[in-house]
This record gives C-alpha cells, structure tokens and sequence, in this order.
C-alpha cells in the first residue's frame, strides 16, 4: 500500500471534487482518478459515488477514510518521536524548505535570531532545502521536513490539508518593479516603456507577477526581454541595467536606500502578500515545537 493514496483519500473527501483535490496533490486529474482508481482496486470496492454532485463516499470509502486518517496520524506521531529519540541521543535537527528567494532572505533572518544564545535553534542542526512550491509541499506531505515557509497570494496558494496541517504568518512583503539608477541618481528605464525580466512559470513569485501584469500591463508580453529560473539571477539582471524586474522588497530594500536601485511607479504598481510558516498539526520533537512557540507569538 502507497501511503500517498491514503492522503489522496483525505483530500478527496476534503475537497469533495476530483479537480480541486487533484490539485490540492499537485497531480493532473487523469494522474489523480487513475489514483483512486488504483485504491479503489486495493479495497475490492467502489470508494467514491461519482454520480453526485459534490461527490460523496460510498459507505466503503467513508470506512477507509476513518482509517486512513487513523494511520496517517499515528506514522506522524510516531515520526515525531523517533526524532525526539535521535534528538536525545545524536542532537537534535530542525528541517525548513522553501523557495530559493525566501531561503536569502526571511529565512535565513529567522534562523538567524532563532540561533542566539537562549534562543531555541542555539548549538542545534539545521537543514534548509529549496524549491518550488510543489516541491516544498510535497517535502512536508511526506515528512521530510518540519516546516516549509511560503508565500501566500490570491494567485499561488498553498492547498494543505487543514486536518493535518496548521500554518502562522510570519511576515508581509511586496513585489515592487525596480531598476537600476544611473550616474545621475535617474531611472535607466520608464515604468511604462522599459524591457522586463520575469519569473519562469514554476516558480511561485512568477505566478503573483503574472496575474499583476495580465490585469494591470497589458504589453508586458511584448516587453518582457528575459525570463529567468533564479530571483537572484534576476536580481542581476536589474543590477546590470538590462530591465526593470519585480522583487521582493526584502530583496532590494538596501539597494533602493543606497540608491543603487529605484522604486518605479506607486502602491497600485507593487504586488502585496504575506510570508507563512507551516507545519503539522501532530506533535514534533522537543526542539521543532520550541521553534513553532517562537514562531507563533
């Protein structure tokens, strides 16, 4: 038995909709029928009365899921105190994951107050993985981190299940569109004229710009000159003259006070969103649980 097809249960039972829970697992919809299909195969039994709408579970579905949830949890329980046990014995190790843009930025800030003296992460382990977010919910559905922290937008939000997982804001950023200052302290290039840089597709600050620009630029596909996979690389880009780009404040905020950058157009032009810290609702090591108290205050 594929635990994922467990968690394909719960999240169907959740969304009550092939397409919405096919999407809360970041699989296509064909991949997530052929899913149930495969479970339905397992059980010797219908799990799903797909002539209703919003579909329901069969009475066999409704008794798998009972145990589905029951066992789920008690692998994350138990998950959790294996880790405590190699805490106790081997030193215990906080696990993160997040895109490569919050990894520099507030991540990196939040480990590093959380690693002073008398602070819960001092003299512990950390592990920090990057990726898309996809991938970093995927790491935490599986286990194979403690915390992801992500970006929260109308436009690319995270779809946990709010059975299994609980989240905190940890902060609020903004998109801005900069570029870079010339001898004279001017912009290089005009808001409403200038060559763009954007985001690749998969990445999730590439899904906030987008939305802004489809509504709000409606040239930017002719303007846009580069297109690029690594906001750092972007970064460049912009510090290099070459186009005006979308960052995240945090990201440029001591090149725009230095002048080295500016903040083109006004608050109608920047992207808002908040920053969260997710993680699941079973219980974690001692050191994970001190890490989520300072977090959620």
């Amino acid at each position: 038995m594929d635990l994922k097809l467990l968690e394909d249960l719960v999240a169907l039972a959740q969304e009550r909709s092939f397409v919405r829970a096919a999407e809360l697992r970041h699989v296509t919809h064909p991949a997530f029928g052929r899913r149930i299909r495969t479970l339905e195969a397992w059980a010797g039994a219908p799990l799903v009365d797909r002539g209703r709408n919003p579909l329901q579970l069969t009475e066999a579905g409704l008794a798998l899921l009972q145990q589905a949830k029951a066992v789920l949890d008690t692998l994350g329980q138990t998950q959790a105190q294996l880790q405590a046990r190699q805490g106790a014995t081997g030193g215990q190790v906080m696990r993160v994951a997040s895109g490569r843009a919050l990894a520099r930025t507030l991540v990196m800030d939040w480990i590093g107050g959380l690693a002073q003296p008398r602070r819960p992460l001092h003299g512990h382990h950390v592990e920090v993985a990057t990726g898309s977010m996809a991938q970093v919910v995927t790491m935490l559905e599986r286990g194979e981190v403690d915390f992801i922290c992500c970006y929260e937008h109308p436009a690319t939000s995270v779809r946990l299940n709010g059975q299994r997982f609980r989240y905190v804001t940890m902060a609020h950023d903004k998109l801005v569109p900069v570029c870079r200052a010339n001898a004279r302290g001017a912009a290089l290039h005009a808001l409403g004229s200038g060559p763009l840089v954007s985001y690749a597709t998969p990445l999730s600050l590439g899904a906030l710009l987008q939305d802004h620009l489809r509504r709000n630029v409606p040239d930017a596909g002719a303007r846009i000159r580069y297109v690029c996979d690594s906001p750092d690389v972007i970064l460049e880009f912009v510090l290099k003259g070459l186009a005006i780009a979308w960052l995240p404040w945090s990201m440029v905020a001591g090149d725009c006070r230095s002048g080295t950058l500016l903040v083109l157009g006004g608050r109608s032009d920047e992207v808002h969103f908040d920053v969260r810290l997710y993680r699941t609702r079973a219980r974690q090591s001692p050191l994970v649980e001190a890490v989520w108290a300072a977090a959620d205050k």
